[in-house]
């Protein structure tokens, strides 16, 4: 595998010189990066509101963009109220050190994202999802009633998967429970809607909120909180909110604009991610999820013998430097069913030579 440094936009193809190649890889899974369409309604709102906006929230002069994005987010979201941050992390960081203010005892599903983990702490990676899940049932019927955070991740796009927390409504009731979910991966990608998971959890017994980046499935470079309204206007009254600049405008407001753009885009998302899954049935060593559009595979053959054939992937240690290569294939909205199938054609060739 060799290094790329691009000199133009990613999307379904990028280029080394005069070589194209097909690009599956990257966190943009319902193709915003490279629609004409969306990047349109982003210049369009550059010109309207303006570059960015260096004030912070709290300042007596506002872009009232920002309360409509919030308001129309959490209302697709299911959620009661959203808080808007200029990145994922920001979001994560600033909501979990609002809770732990209000915390006796933390459990942390193994794939928790950096980014809602307490400085301190660090989860138990030698630990399935399933055996952590045992874990907290076993652990909370033993402890003496306290207030308990459960920290998660909504999917895992390392090791694919969609994590189940119905469980969480058969733990012990003598707890307080809240629980911080990471939708980083999830907003853009899996649910019955763009907006990520809130509204499939919030039925749980818990304080429900979730943060995460919508720099990834959903195009701009912001992130959120989705919660209800005690614990958003609680983080929103916290130094690190009101001092902080927000996202970019114009970004904002196209994402206003764009309703029809996400629909479409999130529906061939899922069309091309079970037309790829059909063809997989006959590749042994891919390990992938219905519903996902991450497929994994541990050979580092494969990333060399696909590049051979004009195909890009990801590859890379993730997230230490020490720590095992990542090996992936990521579907988007992007890609033409002809670009799958030319992926299964030189999969299923490679598969044969290394037979």
């Amino acid at each position: 595998m060799s290094l790329f440094q691009l000199q133009h936009k990613l999307g379904r193809v990028i280029k080394r010189g005069e070589q194209e190649f097909l690009y599956f890889s990257g966190t943009d899974y319902l193709g915003l990066g490279a629609s004409f369409e969306f990047e349109s309604l982003v210049i369009e709102g550059i010109q309207k509101l303006g570059m960015n906006h260096g004030l912070s929230r709290i300042n007596n002069v506002r872009f009232d963009i920002f309360d409509q994005f919030e308001n129309y987010f959490a209302e697709k979201a299911g959620a009661e109220k959203a808080l808007l941050w200029s990145s994922g992390y920001l979001a994560g960081y600033a909501t979990l050190n609002y809770l732990l203010g209000n915390t006796d005892y933390i459990f942390m599903a193994p794939d928790t994202h950096p980014a809602i983990l307490p400085d301190e702490l660090t989860p138990d990676t030698s630990q399935s999802f399933k055996e952590w899940a045992a874990y907290v049932q076993e652990t909370t019927e033993l402890l003496k009633p306290q207030r308990v955070l459960i920290l998660g991740n909504a999917v895992n796009p390392l090791k694919p998967a969609i994590h189940d927390y119905s469980w969480i409504g058969n733990l012990s009731r003598k707890h307080q429970y809240t629980f911080l979910l990471d939708d980083s991966h999830a907003f853009g990608s899996v649910g019955e809607n763009p907006y990520g998971t809130y509204n499939k959890w919030k039925f749980l017994p818990v304080e429900l909120l979730v943060s995460g980046s919508l720099g990834k499935g959903l195009g701009i470079p912001a992130g959120i909180t989705l919660g209800s309204i005690t614990p958003i206007i609680g983080i929103a009254n916290q130094r690190i909110f009101r001092s902080a600049s927000p996202p970019p405008q114009g970004y904002i407001w196209a994402f206003l604009q764009a309703e029809k753009i996400l629909k479409e885009s999130f529906d061939k998302l899922h069309r091309n991610e079970h037309y790829f899954s059909s063809l997989l049935r006959s590749i042994e060593g891919l390990a992938g999820l219905v519903g996902f559009p991450i497929y994994t595979f541990e050979s580092r053959k494969w990333v060399s013998k696909l590049e051979e054939e004009g195909i890009i992937v990801s590859s890379f240690p993730y997230p230490e430097p020490t720590d095992p290569w990542s090996n992936r294939i990521v579907i988007t909205a992007s890609h033409e069913e002809a670009d799958l199938h030319r992926l299964f054609t030189v999969l299923k060739k490679i598969q044969s030579q290394s037979i």
